[in-house]
């Protein structure tokens, strides 16, 4: 039998129903979830449309007129967003020890991970869509 490194192991549950625990169900819903939003994104975007027909002016006139793309797309968005911002924050804390540093680097990724939301979604929301 191969024994296997305790350090090789992914994250165990954390025990309790606390913040981390939600973290832990989170990144896992959200892992699957941008599998599923991707290969729909891939699928749609190579085998549905035609590439080669595709450019800026189609997006904006063909893809982005369509209320349900805009959500399909913002859901992708926020999904790549929180996802890895709570992997990032999983392991700052991880290996981040000194607690004035996993503060500064804790408020820092919060920071910019509100920032990153506030401008994807307002691009979404406000960018114009093009005439049919």
């Amino acid at each position: 039998m191969i024994a296997i490194d305790p350090r090789s192991r992914g994250r165990s549950r954390p025990q309790g129903s606390g913040f981390e625990a939600f973290v832990w169900y989170f990144m896992r819903v959200t892992g699957v979830m941008l599998f599923v939003l991707a290969l729909a994104h891939f699928s749609i975007m190579h085998f549905v449309f035609d590439p080669a027909n595709q450019s800026a002016q189609w997006i904006a006139s063909q893809r982005w007129n369509q209320l349900i793309w805009r959500a399909f797309d913002w859901l992708l968005l926020m999904t790549v967003l929180f996802h890895s911002f709570m992997g990032v924050r999983t392991v700052l804390s991880d290996y981040v020890h000194s607690g004035r540093a996993r503060l500064f680097l804790m408020s820092t990724l919060y920071i910019v991970a509100a920032m990153l939301f506030v401008m994807g979604t307002s691009v979404v929301l406000t960018l114009p869509s093009g005439t049919r």
